[in-house]
């Protein structure tokens, strides 16, 4: 076993399933519903998923000749800011967990790299990096309040839906600002 497997030690939690209940004859499972605490970092900078916020786990583990194979669903409450208005924004996400931890010693422990596959460490499976990467892909990288947000006025940073719809800013060609200076008045006012 590499030194990287051995600093992803996992710890006994929610986000840990001991294959040892499964055992390693092919062909035997186990369901998985839990819910886990989601820690720092479950997102990206503008939505993710709050720190403590429940996380809730569907899973089944088989065993299988190579590992044990966990499939389900993984869903949990996002919280984040609307890129074009900055309102708040709540929504659910769940999403679909597939993954194959390798047993040591076995073919496919052998055969790939130690981040190609994720592996069975002291017959436990820490579920937390798989369910996190999985999220993480899902989640949208410019979250918006709705579809039709229009975002906020550049010149007053009141929001778009709020505004008059004849509502402009005059904004005058830095170039033409002396002459306007000098002459008064703009064109429409002449």
């Amino acid at each position: 076993m590499s030194a990287s497997h051995e600093t992803r030690h996992a710890q006994a939690g929610p986000w840990v399933i001991d294959t040892r209940e499964i055992g390693q004859r092919a062909g035997a499972s186990r369901s998985y519903q839990r819910n886990a605490s989601a820690p720092a970092g479950f997102g990206l900078d503008m939505i993710k998923v709050p720190e403590g916020e429940p996380v809730v786990l569907d899973l089944l583990a088989e065993s299988v000749v190579e590992g044990v194979l966990v499939s389900g669903t993984a869903s949990a409450r996002l919280a984040g800011d609307c890129v074009r208005c900055l309102e708040p924004i709540s929504e659910e996400i769940e999403v679909e967990v597939r993954e194959l931890f390798a047993y040591p010693d076995s073919a496919t422990d052998a055969s790939t790299d130690d981040d190609e596959v994720e592996r069975v460490v002291d017959d436990l499976i820490d579920l937390e990096p798989v369910v996190r990467d999985a999220m993480l892909l899902s989640l949208p990288t410019a979250p918006v309040c709705s579809p039709d947000c229009q975002g906020l006025c550049s010149g007053c940073g009141v929001k778009w839906a709020e505004l008059a719809p004849e509502h402009t800013h005059e904004t005058i060609d830095p170039r033409w600002a002396a002459l306007q200076e000098r002459f008064g008045g703009s064109e429409e006012e002449k």
